[in-house]
């Protein structure tokens, strides 16, 4: 069976293909355009192919419950519903967005955790839509982001593989991509489970599947590129200091650029898995050798056992 690879923009993601790396942005501009584009351009600068924000309906996202809960941020002290405000970019500032990244040539899309945050998106004509592990079980919003027609990127952290089969039979498997996450901000390494990679690719031997990662560090998201991740993706910040949840498991540009770099050295280094002496070899072979093999392999005996007498 044949893994189906997707086209975004200009680009392909699956098999044989480069890794798509995107750099998460997410909220960790804290509302602030002038961050957001610094981020975009640090993740230009180290090589990523995307950069992804995330957008929400505050009204539609925060429960009833939670509006009017006060909490400390570096605006003062507000209530729930009115920092998620904060943080939220509008229409201006994504306008902004789309400008930025396409004078810069990067492609850019969001994690939509509603369906009036999927019409919002929608205007900007992205690559594809991802869906948070958050949204993993709730149906109705893939289904919506499946409709536009674009590529749905499902991240599978918090989730059963019950949980992961119903996504994709309610979403069916053309067009998806498929990423292996474990939800923690910081992960421990201990719960990465980095074969899952693996398990996912023999389950779903038709997608192509990748690796989101929430880890301290870059190696881990080396090592899934290693056992077949065709995308990964990690959150970027200007500084794991800055204000937000999300900051400390994210990577700084700096440590992108080495990600970014190690990334297509694996890519270069992988190779096809076929035995070959290349032409680099052939003088240690045949200085170092005191016993020179056949420069051909002999014919297979044949099998008497089949003769006719």
């Amino acid at each position: 069976m044949t893994r189906q690879r997707i086209r975004v923009g200009e680009r392909w993601i699956g098999d044989g293909e480069k890794t798509y790396v995107i750099a998460e942005i997410g909220i960790n501009h804290n509302g602030c355009l002038d961050t957001a584009k610094k981020m975009i351009d640090g993740a230009l600068e180290a090589g990523c192919d995307a950069v992804k924000f995330q957008k929400r309906t505050p009204e539609v996202c925060v429960p009833r419950d939670q509006w009017q809960i006060e909490r400390d941020t570096p605006w003062g002290r507000m209530t729930y519903i009115d920092y998620r405000h904060k943080i939220e970019f509008g229409a201006d500032e994504y306008h902004a967005i789309d400008r930025h990244c396409r004078e810069k040539g990067i492609q850019w899309f969001a994690s939509c955790w509603d369906e009036p945050a999927v019409d919002f998106i929608e205007q900007f004509s992205p690559v594809l839509y991802k869906a948070a592990s958050a949204s993993l079980t709730d149906l109705d919003l893939l289904r919506r982001m499946k409709a536009t027609g674009r590529p749905l990127m499902i991240s599978t952290g918090m989730s059963t593989m019950d949980e992961i089969s119903r996504a994709v039979s309610a979403v069916g498997e053309d067009g998806i991509l498929i990423a292996h996450a474990t939800s923690a901000y910081p992960c421990r390494l201990e719960e990465l489970n980095l074969r899952m990679v693996q398990t996912l690719r023999t389950r779903y031997p038709r997608v192509s599947i990748g690796y989101s990662g929430h880890e301290t560090g870059i190696v881990p998201t080396c090592a899934a590129v290693t056992l077949g991740a065709c995308f990964v993706e990690r959150h970027v910040t200007l500084d794991r200091a800055m204000w937000g949840t999300d900051q400390a498991a994210s990577v700084e540009v700096v440590g992108l650029q080495r990600l970014v770099s190690y990334i297509r050295d694996i890519e270069a280094s992988l190779g096809d898995g076929v035995k070959r002496i290349y032409e680099s070899e052939v003088s240690s072979r045949r200085k170092l050798r005191r016993v020179q093999g056949p420069s051909v392999p002999p014919p297979a005996s044949p099998d008497w056992s089949e003769a006719r007498v």
